[in-house]
């Protein structure tokens, strides 16, 4: 009988060690104050380009770099799809006439101080 009572004592202790963990509840009660303090999917300081989706299919000229520089942050990284708002294939196509304009040097890899 003793021992019935030390498993239920041993498989109730851990069972309320795995639910106090930090593991599951936590974590999400840190999402949601992240979430809740007003900096939404638009939140400020993100700029979306001109919607590209309702004219015909969007080309990126590695030639035209005044359009690409619209693309690329004040330290020369390319800005990412969510804050550009283009679809991932207007992405992958802007990531490549960026590159091979870099490569021609019509846009700089870096920030020119």
């Amino acid at each position: 009988m003793h021992d019935n009572d030390n498993e239920m004592d041993g498989s109730d202790s851990g069972a309320r060690r795995r639910r106090s963990g930090g593991g599951g509840g936590g974590g999400d009660r840190d999402r949601g104050d992240r979430m809740g303090n007003g900096m939404g999917m638009n939140g400020p300081g993100r700029k979306r380009s001109p919607n590209f989706s309702g004219e015909e299919a969007q080309s990126f000229d590695y030639k035209d770099p005044q359009q690409l520089k619209y693309f690329i942050s004040d330290r020369g990284k390319i800005t990412p799809r969510r804050v550009s708002g283009l679809s991932a294939k207007q992405q992958r196509a802007l990531t490549l006439a960026v590159k091979r304009a870099r490569n021609i040097a019509l846009l700089p890899y870096t920030d020119s101080k």
